[in-house]
């Protein structure tokens, strides 16, 4: 039995498709699509682009702006979320459904050399996937592999 949305959060490292794949799944469920990117401060962002990752200190303030925007009306939002303490603090705004886009290292790779204009650099993917914790057994979340088409990957999101 589908549910309807009412916060989604589309987590996963960065490479992962997080925009694409929410901007489709807004097109196809009429859901807005928040990027969470979008709610970075100025510093976290220059950080990040110089090559550093980021520290459990430089995201709370970050992830307190993620929990705000997942609000009280239906919103589907990018956010790597890749601990479980930064999933428990998203989780503060109400019930969350986790879409955790996963990939193996060499796609995820690819797909970060192939863009352009984004400030996360390549050389970052290892750190995250280092901190990366899936969501556990527990947690109200779905994994889905993106080493398919952008439909197939909204296709099994929707269906589930």
């Amino acid at each position: 039995m589908q549910r309807a949305i009412t916060r989604m959060v589309l987590m996963g490292v960065s490479g992962s498709g997080k925009t694409t794949v929410g901007r489709a799944l807004s097109d196809r469920t009429g859901v807005p699509y928040l990027d969470g990117d979008d709610l970075h401060p100025p510093a976290n962002i220059a950080k990040m682009a110089a090559g550093e990752p980021l520290t459990d200190a430089d995201r709370a303030p970050w992830l307190e702006k993620v929990a705000d925007a997942l609000g009280d009306a239906p919103v589907i939002v990018g956010c790597s979320a890749l601990k479980r303490r930064y999933r428990d603090v998203l989780r503060r705004a109400g019930p969350v459904l986790f879409v955790h886009l996963s990939g193996r290292p060499e796609v995820l790779a690819a797909r970060m050399a192939g863009r352009t204009g984004h400030f996360m650099p390549g050389a970052l993917l290892q750190s995250q996937l280092a901190a990366l914790e899936p969501p556990g057994t527990d947690e109200d979340a779905i994994t889905v592999d993106i080493d398919q088409p952008l439909q197939a990957i909204v296709d099994a999101i929707a269906t589930r």
